[in-house]
């Protein structure tokens, strides 16, 4: 006799996040991505505005990560940013306090996006195994 079962109807686990070489690949697209069109919609002056969008996209990219990619995550973002968004154009440069506050910004977004992730998946785990 054969016995109809549903397939879904465990607990389900808490989603797991994508590698981190996936995360890391994505933060350099995404990062040439968002450099290119800020030098193209608003111009090169503007470095501040790239920052803000540069921070946008690790909040969105550490929602699928494992906080283990934040910091290669942040530093690529930080590469583009420094390397190409700032003036002069394609010299890595550091000044101390604007580069630092920069750096915490985007290790910040990437951290944010990572942990709003986490909790949102573990919270919906509780209420399916409680429910």
């Amino acid at each position: 006799m054969v016995e109809w079962v549903a397939l879904g109807t465990g607990p389900r686990p808490v989603p797991q996040p994508f590698t981190t070489p996936l995360i890391w690949a994505g933060a350099f697209g995404g990062a040439l991505t968002v450099v290119v069109l800020s030098h193209t919609v608003v111009g090169p002056d503007r470095p501040e505005l790239t920052l803000a969008a540069l921070s946008l996209l690790a909040a969105i990219l550490g929602v699928c990560a494992r906080f283990t990619a934040a910091p290669g995550t942040t530093a690529l973002r930080r590469l583009f940013l420094n390397g190409f968004a700032i003036p002069p154009v394609g010299s890595l440069t550091w000044t101390g306090s604007r580069d630092t506050l920069w750096l915490s910004c985007l290790l910040a977004a990437t951290v944010a996006g990572t942990t709003a992730a986490r909790l949102t998946h573990a919270r919906a785990a509780y209420r399916r195994l409680t429910a």
